[in-house]
């Protein structure tokens, strides 16, 4: 039992390993970005920070967006059914 709770503390108190690290930069517009974490990239926007149901580890913020929502920052359109590839076309 003790080797659990030891396994699990150790487990929360790393961030996961499949992130990675924003440089600091400069946009286009003039805006400065401050360096982050971010998941790695891949075709499904359920693992995101910002995604309702999963928390940031860096921040302890809740994500809030709505994958599946057109009004989202995500770009995605309202579909049929959902679109979890790059490169998906409205039906």
């Amino acid at each position: 039992m003790k080797k659990m709770i030891l396994a699990a503390l150790l487990a929360a108190s790393f961030p996961a390993m499949a992130d990675t690290y924003v440089q600091g930069h400069m946009r286009k517009d003039g805006t400065y970005v401050q360096p982050h974490y971010r998941t790695d990239p891949n075709p499904t926007r359920l693992d995101n920070y910002s995604t309702r149901g999963n928390v940031n580890p860096y921040t302890g913020q809740a994500g809030t967006k709505d994958p599946y929502d057109s009004g989202s920052s995500y770009g995605q359109s309202r579909r049929s059914t959902p679109c979890y590839g790059y490169g998906c076309k409205d039906d």
